[in-house]
């Protein structure tokens, strides 16, 4: 590490520091990063791709394959951004990825191609990777200054996806009433826009207070200090995680619509599932503190699987509020977890390998799931026979973390 990068850390960790002294406002700060890459980036297309398939002609296929995209950008993302964050640090892999997201987000406003919007997608996965990893970093180095409040903070990081997809419950609907009041061709085009736009004004917000946490390269950075087989079963339990959850947040809207939801209803359910992820910080802040192995992903895992089969069950309104609010509570805590097993069973300079590798499988979930779900639902049963997949897959989840035992 250099001079500068030397004197940079010490003014960042310092008592004086923004981190030291607001621990919750830097959280909070760093929390808008997580709404970008995951709550406006990702979570939002579940809003679209209603209008966009009846727009498009879209089968149920192809609209997952938009989030297959996505997850496969992730990917890719995610494989860099150790290589980025030890180049440039993870304050400018952290802003430079919600740039990127913005002007992506953007971008997909302006085409209709199948072709041309999946590759969007793939490029605004690949920045969300940058920003989610290098985020949570941040957050695990402000956990370290506030120990005694580490899952506090992390949890307020991973919560901050529900500011986002509130967000979105709310914005989406008003771009498209507005698009349709000026006779717009693609209605949904205008929702794009909107979003991007407030990518980039979350981006400024978080600017400043991201910069007070140390995000200097480890002087031991790199892979060291990591090995995948002490972790196998975690990361299993984590892989089938992804193949579960990603199908509820991309089906679940065109699910609600075809049993008859109102517009206004369906705002009101995504909203309050967002609002349930940002609540989840505090429920289950001390079982991250608590367990260092995987109990606490395989405890989410279930409690998921369950909010996840709901729908495939029933099409009652109560309940499908039940399942929307359970999920919300739920299901960004699973993410959580893998922070905290690295964090409890890893040195620092191993971290952020750690919680690439944990990040990486997640992608290859997430690749998986969104066109397998959106192929069972073009076949008999529909949507809900692809739900079911989702919550065995979330179940499995659960038994393979329990295995996962705490390093000595």
């Amino acid at each position: 590490m250099d001079r500068h990068a030397k004197t940079a850390s010490s003014t960042f960790t310092g008592p004086g520091s923004l981190a030291a002294r607001r621990p919750f406002l830097t959280a909070f700060a760093l929390s808008l990063g997580a709404a970008v890459s995951l709550g406006l980036t990702r979570f939002s297309y579940a809003l679209l791709l209603p209008p966009m398939r009846a727009d498009l002609g879209w089968s149920y296929f192809l609209s997952g394959a938009m989030n297959t995209g996505n997850a496969l950008g992730y990917l890719l993302g995610a494989l860099a951004t150790p290589a980025l964050m030890r180049r440039y640090g993870a304050q400018a892999a952290l802003v430079g990825g919600a740039l990127l997201a913005s002007l992506f987000m953007l971008l997909s406003g302006f085409v209709v191609d199948a072709g041309l919007l999946i590759g969007q997608r793939i490029l605004a996965g690949i920045a969300s990777a940058f920003i989610f990893i290098s985020g949570g970093l941040l957050a695990a180095r402000l956990g370290l200054l506030h120990p005694d409040r580490s899952g506090l903070l992390l949890g307020i990081y991973y919560g901050g996806t529900g500011m986002g997809i509130a967000a979105s419950a709310l914005l989406v609907p008003l771009a498209m009433d507005g698009a349709a009041a000026h006779g717009a061709a693609h209605a949904w085009q205008w929702a794009w826009v909107a979003l991007a736009a407030l990518c980039l004004l979350a981006t400024l917000v978080m600017l400043k207070p991201a910069r007070q946490v140390d995000g200097a390269p480890s002087k031991a950075g790199g892979q060291g200090g990591f090995s995948v087989k002490p972790f196998g079963f975690g990361l299993a339990g984590y892989l089938m995680f992804g193949v579960g959850y990603i199908g509820y947040m991309t089906f679940v809207i065109a699910l609600l619509r075809e049993q008859g939801m109102a517009a206004a209803t369906i705002t009101l359910f995504y909203a309050m599932l967002g609002l349930a992820v940002m609540a989840s910080s505090r429920i289950w802040a001390r079982m991250l503190d608590r367990y260092r192995g995987g109990q606490a992903m395989a405890i989410l895992n279930g409690l998921l699987g369950v909010a996840t089969i709901l729908p495939a069950l029933t099409s009652a309104p109560a309940l499908m509020f039940v399942s929307g609010g359970m999920f919300g509570a739920i299901f960004l805590s699973v993410v959580a977890p893998t922070t905290a097993l690295v964090r409890h069973n890893l040195p620092q300079h191993a971290w952020s390998a750690g919680i690439s590798a944990f990040t990486i499988v997640f992608a290859l979930g997430q690749i998986v799931g969104p066109s397998v779900i959106g192929w069972i639902a073009d076949g008999p049963g529909g949507l809900q026979r692809g739900l079911v997949f989702s919550a065995l897959a979330l179940f499995a989840g659960a038994l393979l973390a329990s295995r996962q035992r705490p390093l000595a």
